[in-house]
C-alpha cells in the first residue's frame, strides 16, 4: 500500500506545511497583538476552508460517479491534468515565496485588524482554502489512479498528521527547519510525481476518446517485468510508470519532466535576494468597550461556513445524479409500449419499466433510426416494475418492446435537445442472421480439426497397443492440442466433451474409476507409468469417441449465441484449470494446453472480427495486443519441443502468464455484450 501511499503522503505533507504554516503565522500575530480575542475569527476561517475542501472532493467524487464508463475516463483525465498545472503552480509559487512568507502573512494580519471581524476570517479562509482545494484535486485524481486502494487517503491523512506536528513545533519554538530547503526538495520530488500524473491523465482521455493513439503503443515490457512485483507496484504507485505505455503518454512524461525540471532546478540555483523588507510593526490592538449593540451567538457563523459548502455541493451532486425513480414509469406492453416517456433532460437518466401486458418481455432504449440499443431489461414479468439506467444525450430516442409471444412493438420517438456530450455508446443490435456467416466459417472450421482429431488419437492408440508408449506421449500432446483449440464447439459436443476430456473430479473411485476416460486418463496411465495393455482399451476407446464425436457433429445443435459467450469462456476455463493445474494429470503440459486455447479464441475472434468491428472499433486493437503480449509469455516456456511444466516455472514468469491472461479477459469482457441476439420481434 506504500507505494499508492506515498504520492498523497507527500501531497498532504507540503500543502498540510503550507497552510500550517499560514494559520501558524496567523496565530503568532494576533497573540503579540494582544489579540487573542479574534483567535476564533482566524479558526472560523480555516473552519470554512475544510469545509469547501471536502465539499469539493464530494462533488468530484459523486459527480465522476454518475457519469457514463467513457465520460469517466474524460472526466478524470481533464482533472488530472488541471491537478498537474495547479501543483505544478504551487511548487514554484512555495519555493519562491518562503523566505517571505512570514513578512507577507503579518502585513495582512495588521490590515485585518484594522478592517474589522470579516477581513480577518477572509484572510485566513484564502490562505487556506488555496491549499485545500489543491489537496483535494490531487487525491482524487492519485485515488482514481490507484483503484480500490486505501493507499492514498492513508498516505494523505499520515501527512497532514505529521505536518499538524511541525507547525506546532514551529509555532512553540521547539523545531528549526530550513523551509527554503525543504520546500526546494519536496518540489523536486512533486515535479517528478506530477509527470506520472499527467502520463496517467494523457492515459484516460485516450480511453474516453478525447486524445487518439490510444492502441500506438511506445512499448510493452509485460514480458520481461512483474506487473505485480514490489518494484513494478512502487513504479506504478509513485511514478505512475506501467509496464505498457502509449506514444502519448511517453511524450507527455517526458516533456513534462525536462521541460519543468529543468525551470525549477535554475531557480533553485538562483541566490536569494539580499535585503528582504522588514515586515510592519503589528500594532497593539485596543480592547472595545461595553456596547449596547445585541451580539449573534457565537455557533452562527461557524456553522453557516460548513453549512454553506455542503448544501452548494449536495445540490450540485444532486443534480447530476440520475432522476428519481418515479419521474418516468414507462409502459411495457405490445399496446402501451412507452406509454408514459417524455423527453428526458441529457445526462445520466433513471426509467421504471412497468410492464402492463400479460407476457413476459423484453424492452430496449433504442435510437429508432439505426435501432441502435442504449439500454436493455430483459425477462421483465407481467405487473413487475425495474429500473432502467441510461446516460442521455442529444438525440432521438424511443422503446422497443418485445413480448415472448406475438409482435414487437415500438413506441413513438422523442427528440432530447442539447449540446451532444459524452452518453453511453449505443450498440447496434445483432440477430441469429447476422452470426450466421460467422457460425458456418467456425463450423467449416471445427470440421477441419476434428477430421485431424481422428487421426490422432488413432495414431496415439496404435503406439500404445505396439508398445511404443514415448511415440505415445508426443502423440498425446498432439492430439490433445487440437482438441483444445476447438474449445468454442465444447458447448455443442453435448456428452462427448466428457467422455474426451473429462476429469476425474467428483467421481467416486477417481483416477481409477471406470467412468474416467478420454486424454486426461491416457495422460494419467502414461505418465504414472502404467503398461502398454492397461493403457490400450482407454486409447482406442478415446479414438472411438472422437470419430463418433466426427460423425455427430454436423447434425448437432450449435447455438450462434455460444459464439461471443465462447471469447471470453476459453481462457476463463484456461485461468481456472490450465494456469491452476488442476487439470494435470502428470504431462506437465498445461502450458501447451493454454497455448492451444489461445488459438482456439484467436480463430473466434477472427470469424466475429467484422461484426466487432463494425460496432467497437477499439476494442480488437486492444484485444490483439493482449493476444500478443500472452503468445509471447507462453513461447517463453517453449523450447525445443519441450513446455516448461508450469510448477517449474518461477514465480515471477508464472505471475507474468496469469496477469496477461486476466487482463486479456477483462479486454473481451464486452464481447457477449456487444455480439449478445437481441429479439426485435
Amino acid at each position: 500500500m506504500w507505494d499508492d501511499a506515498f504520492p498523497s503522503f507527500l501531497i498532504g505533507l507540503r500543502e498540510g506545511l503550507e497552510a500550517g504554516l499560514i494559520v501558524s503565522l496567523l496565530v503568532a500575530t494576533l497573540v503579540r497583538a494582544g489579540a487573542r480575542a479574534r483567535l476564533p475569527q482566524v479558526w472560523t476561517g480555516v473552519l470554512a476552508a475544510l469545509a469547501l475542501a471536502l465539499s469539493f472532493g464530494a462533488v468530484l467524487t459523486f459527480t465522476a460517479a454518475s457519469l457514463s464508463t467513457a465520460a469517466q475516463e474524460a472526466f478524470g483525465g481533464t482533472l488530472s491534468v488541471v491537478a498537474v498545472a495547479f501543483v505544478t503552480a504551487m511548487v514554484f509559487w512555495m519555493r519562491r515565496s518562503a523566505r517571505s512568507l512570514s513578512g507577507e502573512i503579518k502585513e495582512k494580519v495588521t490590515g485585518a485588524l484594522a478592517m474589522g471581524a470579516g477581513t480577518l476570517m477572509a484572510t485566513s479562509f484564502l490562505a487556506v482554502g488555496r491549499e485545500g482545494l489543491e489537496t483535494a484535486l490531487f487525491l482524487w485524481t492519485t485515488a482514481r489512479a490507484a483503484g480500490e486502494s486505501a493507499g492514498p487517503l492513508t498516505g494523505a491523512g499520515l501527512g497532514l498528521v505529521l505536518a499538524a506536528g511541525l507547525c506546532w513545533g514551529l509555532y512553540r519554538r521547539v523545531l528549526k527547519i530550513d523551509l527554503t530547503r525543504f520546500f526546494t526538495a519536496t518540489g523536486a520530488v512533486l515535479v517528478i510525481i506530477a509527470a506520472g500524473v499527467l502520463g496517467y491523465g494523457l492515459r484516460d482521455l485516450q480511453e474516453g476518446g478525447v486524445l487518439p493513439g490510444g492502441t500506438a503503443y511506445a512499448f510493452d515490457l509485460t514480458g520481461s517485468v512483474d506487473g505485480g512485483s514490489w518494484y513494478a507496484s512502487l513504479a506504478q504507485g509513485v511514478f505512475n510508470l506501467t509496464p505498457v505505455m502509449t506514444w502519448l503518454q511517453v511524450a507527455g512524461y517526458a516533456g513534462y519532466l525536462g521541460i519543468v525540471m529543468t525551470l525549477f532546478v535554475r531557480g533553485a540555483r538562483r541566490p536569494a535576494r539580499p535585503g528582504e523588507p522588514a515586515a510592519a510593526p503589528v500594532r497593539k490592538e485596543k480592547r472595545p468597550g461595553p456596547s449596547s449593540v445585541r451580539r449573534r451567538p457565537a455557533w452562527v457563523i461557524p456553522v453557516a461556513v460548513v453549512a454553506v459548502p455542503a448544501v452548494l455541493a449536495g445540490a450540485v451532486v444532486a443534480l447530476s445524479r440520475p432522476e428519481p425513480g418515479g419521474a418516468q414509469t414507462v409502459a411495457v406492453s405490445p399496446t402501451e409500449c412507452g406509454k408514459g416517456f417524455t423527453a428526458p433532460r441529457p445526462g445520466r437518466r433513471t426509467f421504471q419499466m412497468r410492464n402492463t401486458g400479460n407476457q413476459t418481455s423484453e424492452v430496449y432504449l433504442i435510437d429508432p433510426g439505426t435501432g441502435a440499443v442504449y439500454g436493455e431489461i430483459e425477462g421483465l414479468a407481467p405487473g413487475t416494475t425495474r429500473d432502467l439506467v441510461a446516460t442521455v444525450t442529444a438525440g432521438s430516442y424511443a422503446w422497443r418492446c418485445v413480448p415472448a409471444s406475438g409482435r414487437a412493438a415500438t413506441s413513438k420517438a422523442v427528440r432530447v435537445s442539447g449540446a451532444a456530450g459524452a452518453g453511453a455508446r449505443a450498440v447496434v443490435p445483432v440477430s441469429a442472421k447476422d452470426l450466421a456467416g460467422p457460425l458456418a466459417a467456425y463450423k467449416a472450421y471445427v470440421e477441419r480439426g476434428l477430421a485431424g482429431l481422428v487421426v490422432q488419437t488413432r495414431r496415439l492408440s496404435d503406439d500404445i497397443t505396439a508398445g511404443h508408449l514415448g511415440r505415445a506421449r508426443a502423440d498425446w500432446l498432439t492430439a490433445h492440442r487440437t482438441y483444445a483449440s476447438l474449445g468454442a464447439a465444447y458447448g455443442t459436443f453435448q456428452d462427448f466433451d466428457q467422455k474426451i476430456n473429462g476429469r476425474p473430479d467428483g467421481l467416486p473411485g477417481g483416477v481409477r474409476d471406470k467412468d474416467f476416460t478420454g486424454f486426461h486418463r491416457v495422460e494419467y496411465g502414461l505418465w504414472h507409468g502404467q503398461p502398454a495393455r492397461e493403457l490400450a482399451g482407454p486409447a482406442r476407446r478415446l479414438a472411438a469417441d472422437a470419430a463418433g464425436l466426427r460423425k455427430a457433429f454436423p447434425s448437432q445443435d450449435f447455438d450462434p449465441g455460444d459464439l461471443p459467450l465462447r471469447t471470453h469462456e476459453i481462457l476463463e476455463n484456461t485461468l481456472q484449470f490450465e494456469l491452476t493445474g488442476d487439470a494435470d494429470q502428470g504431462s506437465g503440459t498445461e502450458l501447451a494446453t493454454a497455448d492451444a486455447d489461445l488459438a482456439g479464441t484467436r480463430e473466434l475472434l477472427t470469424v466475429l472480427r467484422p461484426l466487432l468491428t463494425s460496432r467497437s472499433p477499439r476494442l480488437l486493437p486492444t484485444v490483439d495486443a493482449g493476444i500478443a503480449r500472452l503468445q509471447r509469455l507462453l513461447d517463453a516456456a517453449h523450447h525445443g519441443g519441450i513446455w516448461t511444466p508450469l510448477d517449474r516455472l518461477d514465480a515471477t514468469a508464472r505471475a507474468r502468464i496469469d496477469g496477461a491472461t486476466g487482463q486479456l479477459l477483462e479486454d473481451l469482457a464486452p464481447v457477449p455484450d456487444l455480439l449478445e441476439i437481441r429479439r426485435s420481434a
